[in-house]
């Protein structure tokens, strides 16, 4: 490898990092749900989508600044999280995983389907906020874009482990997350904690999908149940239940993506991802940061 090969493939990592906090949110929405209810939320990459849409009709149809479609798209993603929450498992026996399973499944099409009818199956262009911003770093130069989504997903992550290990609904969603027989008879609503998780999750969901869209430039109903499997993979690799791992594999699925889309190209890409979820499958089923039982 020559001095010029060595230059790019550090700099596919480094983009693939920047761009991979959008994987670690994705990830750490799934692996919230996981944590307090014990389910997989297979609807929650095509609700962050849907939020990315939904801000952009409404930045349509009211003029405020593109920087706005941020906060606009995580309100939406707090309203469909919470209507998640009350059609997939409110009424559903959560005795049963495969009925729950089933009911996200459908609302993952459902939610696909009422994207691709809205938009005609048509990519739209989305808000990039500093795409004519290259910050130089030496032999290397970083996007712009993709610093501010990086910066903007630290800031999320930071205010989502404050809220959990500093508030009392985070308390209160670790004590149901752990117990969720003696919450209740302590007074804590478990309804309650799990559809403002559901809500919590929805929020960082619709900034994750406005964050995709800033940095590719534009969305797309193709982009569901890639996103999807992503989100899952980041999930097992950093842990079931570990928000550390889920923000840990985020970021590595998203510079060793970039880095295989470089050396053998997008054909191959997911390719080597789904590789590398089968090494830890096998090697350390766990992921990164295993959660152990007992009391946190």
């Amino acid at each position: 490898m020559d001095y010029l090969d060595f230059i790019d493939t550090i700099q596919s990592i480094a983009d693939g990092v920047l761009f991979g906090a959008t994987y670690a949110l994705l990830g750490i929405g799934f692996t919230l749900i996981f944590g307090v209810m014990h389910k997989i939320n297979l609807s929650y990459a095509a609700a962050s989508i849907g939020a990315a849409y939904a801000s952009l009709l409404i930045l349509a149809g009211f003029k405020v600044p593109p920087a706005f479609v941020f906060v606009l798209s995580a309100l939406c993603g707090g309203v469909i999280g919470g209507l998640v929450y009350w059609i997939g498992f409110k009424f559903i026996p959560l005795n049963n995983p495969l009925a729950t399973l089933m009911s996200t499944l459908g609302l993952l099409l459902l939610i696909d389907e009422i994207v691709v009818h809205t938009t005609q199956g048509v990519p739209l262009a989305y808000p990039v906020l500093f795409s004519d911003v290259i910050i130089p770093a030496g032999p290397f130069n970083l996007r712009g874009d993709l610093i501010f989504v990086f910066m903007l997903g630290c800031i999320c992550m930071v205010l989502l482990l404050l809220l959990i290990y500093r508030t009392r609904l985070g308390i209160a969603t670790r004590a149901v997350s752990q117990q969720p027989v003696a919450s209740a008879l302590c007074g804590i609503s478990t309804t309650r904690v799990n559809i403002l998780t559901f809500v919590i999750t929805g929020v960082l969901g619709g900034i994750a999908g406005a964050m995709i869209g800033a940095a590719i430039g534009m969305l797309s109903p193709l982009l569901a149940l890639p996103l999807t499997v992503k989100g899952l993979i980041v999930c097992v690799i950093g842990g079931l239940g570990s928000i550390p791992g889920a923000i840990l594999a985020g970021l590595l699925v998203g510079g060793l993506e970039n880095l295989f889309q470089f050396w053998r190209g997008v054909s191959e890409r997911d390719l080597y991802i789904m590789l590398l979820l089968f090494i830890f499958l096998v090697f350390r089923p766990g992921g990164l940061f295993a959660t152990a039982p007992g009391r946190d």
